[in-house]
């Protein structure tokens, strides 16, 4: 039996349960991993609450890194003993152990530590799959990435300046400023002080930017679009303050002829090829040193209620992991 976190309706963090498992051998194509450190993102807060369903009583957790335990048929290029991390699921990573689809991992090589491999794999692939390809960003281009002090955030906003890119962020207080500031982020706007797409005006001399990458959702749709140049892209990701409804599509003629996508990692990993190339990818830029993961906070894989009440209260900043 191992230690497993489950929810049995969706709701708020108080559904959050530590339940004893039975953690199966692997069968074809499966490896057993043993998890020595999980990884905790927005999306889970999603599930949890319901905004995003699950099939019901449901694990939580896209994420992990850990050591292969068992290695069932048909799996080629994992052992027993291999090092390995994860970051597209299938949900159910806040656990001791579990079995795993053995195509959906990919090995950590040994300048990667196991808390930074589950740190960086959901959102550096996010990270990725965002500026490298939604939209490829390019040497002396300027862009506007939200919540810039997030997981994210801080990934994209190295990643984005190593690529030749000025950034210009949001955050909430004066201390994910600094924090962003000290990742390499040019600009930092409050956006509870101040009007954002003034701000990008002001900072941009008046052409405002190409694309706006915006993981904030119902609070920023109307200062995004305000931000973007016509023609401009938003990139709208994630929903950390509720989705956007009731959408107007009128409202991008007369902004601009402007362009939005509501894209998922999950549609731009849906291949093992193309999973596997997107993390090779965050594998190589956080080895190189270009992009630092900096893991913040720490909770026992027990304390995984407090973990999403600190999340959705905005106490967290960077990376967060669970120990099991």
């Amino acid at each position: 039996m191992v230690k497993a976190i489950q929810i049995q309706r969706p709701g708020s963090p108080e559904v959050i349960e530590v339940v004893d498992l039975d953690v199966p051998a692997p069968g074809k194509g499966e490896i057993r991993v043993r998890h020595t450190a999980v990884g905790l993102n927005f999306i889970d807060t999603y599930h949890r609450s319901g905004l995003y369903p699950l099939q019901m009583p449901s694990g939580l957790g896209l994420e992990a890194a850990g050591v292969v335990e068992a290695v069932g048929s048909g799996v080629t290029g994992l052992s027993e003993g291999d090092r390995i991390a994860y970051g597209t699921g299938p949900i159910g990573s806040y656990a001791e152990a579990r079995v795993m689809p053995a195509d959906k991992v990919v090995k950590l090589p040994g300048s990667i530590s196991d808390e930074t491999g589950a740190a960086m794999m959901l959102k550096g692939m996010t990270a990725q799959y965002l500026i490298r390809r939604i939209y490829p960003v390019q040497a002396g281009e300027t862009v506007l990435f939200h919540a810039i002090a997030g997981g994210v955030g801080l990934i994209a906003c190295q990643w984005l300046k190593a690529l030749g890119a000025t950034v210009i962020g949001t955050a909430g207080s004066e201390d994910k400023a600094d924090l962003a500031k000290a990742h390499g982020c040019d600009h930092v706007i409050l956006y509870r002080k101040e009007d954002i797409a003034e701000r990008v005006k002001e900072i941009t001399g008046g052409k405002k930017v190409p694309v706006v990458f915006d993981g904030v959702g119902k609070d920023t749709w109307v200062p995004s679009l305000d931000s973007l140049q016509p023609r401009g892209l938003l990139v709208s990701y994630g929903n950390a303050s509720g989705p956007v409804r009731d959408v107007d599509l009128g409202i991008l003629s007369a902004k601009g002829s402007l362009f939005v996508t509501r894209p998922t990692l999950m549609h731009y990993t849906a291949t093992p090829d193309e999973m596997r190339a997107t993390a090779q990818d965050v594998i190589d830029v956080v080895a190189s040193g270009k992009v630092k993961i900096d893991i913040n906070q720490r909770y026992a894989l027990s304390d995984a209620r407090q973990a999403h009440e600190d999340l959705e209260a905005r106490k967290t900043t960077g990376q967060t992991i669970l120990i099991p």
